[in-house]
């Protein structure tokens, strides 16, 4: 053979060898990446923020009660989240009306808790069920515009 033919020869042989070992790579990446988990410290908080239908500005009045009263040490930003609801809890629980824990989540506990609140103070008249409707949010709103007043 001549050189020529020679080299189209070892150049075709070696784009067939190189798209063989592409799909390969690309059918273990495929694979491998079903399995894949995320990594640490990626999750994201589903309860990170829940104002219960307060606003901004409501949310900032329960926030200077619970700086004031109850041990939180963030930002007057207007967002109910883990350091809000954990002052929340320990609130609701000097009051008598404990939850599970003191752990900053917005459980069914905790919205239990704070439903038993809202209706010896703040007019609540629904089931104790642990959810959040219309109901709880309405007499949360009073509980906040109440506030610096409340609880």
């Amino acid at each position: 053979m001549r050189p020529n033919v020679w080299t189209r020869t070892l150049v075709s042989v070696s784009a067939i060898v190189g798209l063989a070992a592409g799909s390969l790579v690309t059918a273990g990446t495929s694979v491998a990446a079903s399995d894949a988990k995320p990594a640490v410290g990626s999750e994201i908080s589903v309860l990170a923020v829940n104002n219960l239908g307060l606003t901004t500005e409501e949310a900032k009045k329960v926030q200077r009660v619970l700086k004031d009263n109850w041990g939180y040490t963030g930002e007057i930003d207007g967002l109910l989240g883990t350091n809000s609801w954990k002052a929340m809890q320990k609130w609701l629980t000097h009051w008598g009306y404990p939850g599970d824990q003191i752990d900053g989540i917005v459980g069914p506990n905790t919205v239990k808790a704070l439903q038993k609140w809202l209706k010896a103070r703040y007019g609540y008249t629904g089931e104790i069920d642990g959810i959040a409707g219309s109901g709880t949010k309405a007499a949360f709103k009073r509980m906040a515009n109440a506030c610096p007043n409340c609880p």
